[in-house]
């Protein structure tokens, strides 16, 4: 079989991506050409993800692909932005045709779902990980540090899924198939809350996506805002699969778990009629509180003080 070389894996794999209007010059030169859009601010994003530590090494590329894309894609929910342009730097031990038509069908599918146009990236020798950029536009950013005293916190949906379906991703844990085929798709297929970020877009004053877990990504908008936040642990949505994988832990997991890629967002106290009267399906978690000194959550459980046993997902 002849060899694969770095220009054949572009070529043969990633140079038909579909562009949109936008892209004035995609793949194929040194820099892509790109006209962003009239009167928005642009919102960039890149995430790495490292086999063996983001996903199993042996898992089905276009799984990978999907995931890579996603996780990246919810950087621009949490910012209110509309996706655009993305580029991918991908590290292989081996440049195996087989595997490379997998993960670019999974990664240009996703790409196609919502709309964003691969316009260049890179490919080098080593072991595998996967370096996603994403491009979108915002015309009112959300950003982690508008918050203030007295905004109500909320969540955008169901939480504790894909940390609930790790264990059985990664082959640790045995279930039946259709409870195997739900866990695949917490941890490979998150949705980015796009839709939802751009409705509440005009109302909400902060907001981030929960990636390392629930508490340890308020405490991100609690620092930034320079405030406390009050959540109680009975109103946080509990995933259906989280209750039926991890059963008397799934509210901790939803807590502190991670990986979910729903939106924490608040709300100034003036609007949150406005937002209680939008089909959103945000639930209200908590408020914002003076921070007496360093901004922190507060977590309740049943009107009592509650510690996690650990803080969410730590990447040193």
């Amino acid at each position: 079989m002849a060899r694969v070389g770095e220009f054949d894996i572009i070529r043969d794999y990633f140079a038909g991506a579909p562009t949109g209007d936008s892209v004035i010059l995609g793949i194929g030169d040194d820099c892509a050409l790109l006209q962003p859009p009239a009167g928005s601010v642009l919102a960039t994003s890149v995430d790495t993800l490292v086999a063996g530590r983001h996903f199993p090494e042996a898992a089905d590329p276009a799984k990978i692909a999907s995931r890579a894309l996603r996780v990246n894609l919810s950087d621009l929910a949490a910012m209110g932005a509309k996706p655009l342009w993305f580029t991918l730097a991908l590290t292989l031990p081996t440049a195996s045709r087989k595997w490379l038509q997998g993960f670019s069908r999974g990664l240009l599918e996703t790409a196609r779902e919502y709309g964003i146009s691969l316009v260049g990236g890179d490919t080098t020798a080593g072991p595998l990980s996967i370096t996603v950029q994403v491009t979108g536009c915002a015309q009112k950013p959300l950003r982690r540090d508008g918050a203030s005293v007295g905004d109500a916190v909320y969540v955008s949906g169901p939480l504790g899924a894909a940390a609930a379906a790790l264990r059985v991703v990664l082959g640790k844990e045995q279930v039946d198939s259709e409870l195997s085929q739900a866990a695949d798709a917490a941890f490979y297929w998150p949705e980015p809350q796009l839709a939802l970020a751009e409705s509440i877009a005009p109302l909400a004053s902060a907001a981030i996506d929960i990636s390392d877990g629930l508490l340890a990504d308020l405490g991100h908008i609690c620092r930034a805002s320079g405030v406390s936040a009050e959540v109680e642990l009975e109103a946080l949505p509990v995933a259906p699969l989280a209750r039926e994988l991890a059963g008397t832990q799934a509210r901790e997991l939803a807590a502190t778990g991670g990986d979910d890629y729903q939106l924490c967002f608040t709300v100034p106290a003036a609007r949150v009629a406005e937002l209680e009267q939008m089909d959103t399906g945000a639930v209200r978690i908590g408020t914002l509180v003076d921070a007496a000194g360093e901004p922190r959550v507060l977590a309740r459980r049943h009107g009592q003080s509650w510690a996690p046993k650990h803080a969410g997902y730590q990447h040193f």
